[in-house]
């Protein structure tokens, strides 16, 4: 009959969809997504398991179709989808997905490649030898069982589980509102924990750490940050960084390869080479020749790389943009007596041992009634056998069973139990043998019983027994880890990381393109030929500086307003001898008006000493700073110098408290002063003056003399011409005078263009014109000569070009 009308309940929808929808969460909760911390299974894993074990397919047993244990799990416990059952054992049965599988699998089972598992009509299955020991005792009453879902069957809550399976293989999960990620652990480690915290209460998470040392994934890897694991283990949840193994070999060819033996936990392997391959296909990833999958049982990838690339660099780029590299969350969520928590991994084995002794208990309680209860039936045999002669007699006088059952009770004080025993007794027990059988199964059962309850009045003896089992477990399944355990953590890989450490050269050109190149695309020539194209320069646009630098190494820039910028040199654009370059101002926040006058290579080394940085304007004012002041430069840049209206910052150098600096002009004037003579100043300073200039005068030429270092004054004149003086020629004087001459300037040679200090450590010089032509030649070809001659010509230039720099390798 339809409702009658007063019979309608009206509801709230908010209320309504509140409360349903929280039912529903924790159903998710409690009953699909999180496992308890006791066995460590969720509910379909645990229907599994017991519908094998209900089914005989035990470890010793005949393997059975997949789909019969799946119709088994489906049509008894576990009402939801096939597929859902079916790949959750598979789960269970592969080997690189679980470190310890629960169950043993026949066929196809899936592959590390992403490969699905064949049909369960296909594919055959069992319990392995370790879920055994999950289900050990269980039909001894060592846990509770709950109705199914049609109530026509009784299924357990948890398993007696004698091994810390939360552990042992981890879990992953997601929730309503949380979710859980425990990775898989080494069984010999873990049980070796259980046994140390059940003899030492108090042990902490460290102490326990000691016999635990990290994750050991089935698919071995390395896993890094000895301080990241005592953090995840002591709260539950961080980080831990991964890495697949990978080495680099040389093969009989004399080529570079990367060899890679295991990758991170739960990566596909497909995949990773997919990604590996995209790399490259889209010019991200350069060097590598070829990729093989050389894998069959084990790992094996090989990487061929082609000839001069640093293996290193491809390496580290593997690391950083791939899954050769993954941080592995925890989130150490699991159900504590029905209710979610984070667990420290003392907390997971303390709820572990907790359970175990209840197992115990509960096992000691069920053997402790049945032999109680066989002992009071051969107590009743010894009294049948005692008195056989009556009891036969009595027996032959009843009319019928019930009256002898009766008759027997009442006249030798028996129990039911003892008189249905006695009346079933064969015949054969009246023999001797039998008897005495009889009376010894008595005599033991006697001991059993003093024996549980003596060990069910005394917890220790429980634990004692707990212990035991552990160190059992251990030695019978226990084995080495895959997974290696690096004590430092995984060295972040940079974009720095990602770029070879070599020689380079810096090239900027006064319209303010910037560009670094490999030494070798510059072939050396004698003295005195024509040179090779650099630059795709403009017809108005000429090369400024030429400078050599690693490219690890950090730039500093310096402005003609006085300003300072630092990058590194790998961020410079990389290019060939004929390109042209990049803007400056991609790289370097300038002002539209503001050039650079001079770069510095700034290596790490030069941060930590003891060095300063000495600066000189056009108008021949010096500066001297700390060069640790400048360790640290933003990119917007900051102000080095303070300039008078007019005056520019021409060069910077770093120098020692033994060093000269030595100044030369245009007109062919030149300085040397002590380093010593500029006192250190703070970066907002304006310097003082350095050398007195001529009218029309500037600065060209700024660079350092060392103590005892044999060195020469290279100077280049602005038509090609060129020498070498040695420095000795250049005699110390006070700063602020108007110097000596350094070369003979004539409308032939033109004014002199650079400066420089040359040792034997630099063995050529590189020279470029405002064209573009270079030239490389040997510096000992340069022949060396008084200050007051005009040199000799160092390269020929064409019709309305000059010398724009030079720089010496």
């Amino acid at each position: 009959m339809p409702p009658q009308h007063d019979e309608i309940v009206p509801v709230d929808i908010v209320s309504e969809m509140r409360s349903s929808y929280l039912d529903y969460a924790m159903s998710v909760i409690v009953s699909r997504a999180l496992p308890d911390v006791r066995d460590g299974l969720k509910p379909v894993h645990r229907r599994i398991l017991f519908a094998m074990h209900q089914m005989g397919l035990t470890y010793g047993s005949k393997f059975r179709k997949s789909a019969a244990v799946v119709g088994e799990v489906l049509g008894n416990y576990h009402p939801h989808g096939d597929s859902s059952v079916y790949d959750a054992m598979i789960k269970m049965a592969q080997d690189f997905y679980m470190r310890y599988p629960l169950v043993w699998g026949q066929g196809n089972l899936g592959s590390v490649d992403g490969d699905s598992a064949a049909a369960m009509r296909y594919t055959e299955a069992k319990m392995s030898r370790i879920a055994d020991e999950l289900l050990r005792d269980i039909e001894k009453e060592t846990v509770d069982y709950t109705a199914n879902y049609d109530n026509t069957k009784k299924e357990p809550v948890v398993f007696p589980s004698t091994v810390p399976n939360l552990l042992l293989n981890g879990t992953m999960g997601i929730a309503v509102g949380m979710a859980t990620k425990i990775p898989p652990h080494n069984l010999r480690e873990v049980m070796d924990a259980t046994v140390y915290l059940a003899e030492n209460s108090e042990a902490s998470n460290e102490d326990l750490m000691k016999f635990v040392k990290g994750p050991d994934f089935p698919t071995g890897g390395l896993v890094f940050g000895e301080k990241d694991l005592r953090h995840v283990y002591g709260t539950g949840r961080g980080g831990v960084v991964t890495r697949g193994d990978a080495e680099i070999v040389e093969n009989k060819a004399g080529a570079f390869q990367i060899v890679i033996s295991s990758i991170p936990y739960q990566v596909n392997k497909s995949e990773f080479l997919m990604r590996i391959a995209d790399h490259v296909k889209e010019k991200r990833l350069e060097g590598i020749k070829d990729v093989r999958d050389e894998s069959t049982s084990d790992i094996r990838v090989v990487i061929d790389l082609k000839q001069g690339v640093n293996p290193q660099n491809v390496l580290n780029f593997l690391y950083k943009h791939t899954d050769l590299e993954l941080t592995f969350n925890y989130n150490m969520v699991a159900l504590v007596e029905g209710v979610p928590r984070v667990l420290s991994l003392k907390t997971i084995l303390e709820e572990f041992l907790k359970h175990r002794q209840i197992v115990v208990k509960r096992r000691a309680q069920y053997d402790l009634r049945k032999a109680e209860e066989r002992a009071h039936i051969l107590e009743g045999l010894k009294i049948a056998l005692d008195h056989i002669d009556e009891i036969i007699k009595t027996i032959k006088a009843s009319p019928d069973t019930e009256a002898a059952h009766a008759a027997l009770m009442k006249k030798f004080k028996l129990s039911q139990i003892q008189a249905t025993a006695i009346l079933e007794m064969k015949l054969q027990k009246l023999a001797g043998l039998e008897r005495k059988k009889i009376e010894d199964e008595l005599k033991e059962k006697l001991l059993l019983i003093d024996d549980l309850r003596d060990l069910l009045s005394k917890p220790k003896r429980i634990l004692q027994i707990v212990i035991a089992e552990s160190k059992e477990i251990s030695e019978k399944y226990g084995d080495d880890r895959k997974s290696k355990i690096v004590r430092h953590g995984a060295t972040q890989i940079s974009a720095e990381d990602l770029v070879e450490a070599k020689e380079s050269i810096l090239v900027l050109t006064s319209g303010g393109y910037v560009k670094r190149t490999d030494p070798a695309e510059y072939r050396a020539q004698r003295r005195g030929g024509v040179g090779v194209v650099d630059l795709n320069t403009k017809e108005e646009d000429f090369i400024t500086i030429f400078l050599t630098a690693n490219t690890h190494n950090d730039l500093l820039f310096f402005t003609d307003k006085g300003k300072a910028y630092q990058i590194k040199m790998w961020e410079l654009p990389e290019g060939k001898r004929a390109t042209r370059g990049k803007s400056i101002v991609n790289y370097l926040s300038l002002q539209s008006d503001e050039r650079v006058t001079s770069v510095l290579d700034f290596p790490k080394e030069l941060k930590n000493s003891n060095k300063s940085l000495l600066m000189v304007t056009k108008q021949g004012v010096v500066k001297k700073v700390a060069a640790d002041s400048l360790a640290d430069v933003r990119r917007s840049g900051i102000i080095a110098i303070k300039l008078d209206a007019g005056d520019e910052l021409f060069a910077a150098r770093f120098v020692d408290k033994t060093d000269d600096g030595l100044l030369a002009t245009a007109q062919g004037q030149s300085i040397r002063f002590k380093e010593s003579d500029v006192r250190e100043m703070g970066r907002a300073a304006m310097g003082v003056t350095g050398m007195k200039l001529g009218k029309n005068d500037s600065v060209v030429g700024a660079d350092i003399v060392k103590k005892d270092v044999r060195a020469h004054f290279l100077v280049m004149s602005q038509n090609g011409f060129g020498k070498k003086t040695p420095v000795g020629q250049y005699k110390a004087q006070k700063r602020a005078g108007s110097g000596i001459k350094t070369a003979k300037v004539t409308p032939k040679t033109g004014p002199i263009i650079v400066g420089k200090v040359v040792t034997e450590a630099e063995s050529e010089l590189v020279a470029i014109s405002k064209n573009a032509q270079v030239i490389r030649t040997a510096l000992d070809e340069i022949p060396s000569l008084g200050r007051q001659t005009q040199g000799v010509r160092i390269m020929k230039l064409h019709a309305g070009d000059s010398i724009a720099s030079l720089t010496c390798l």
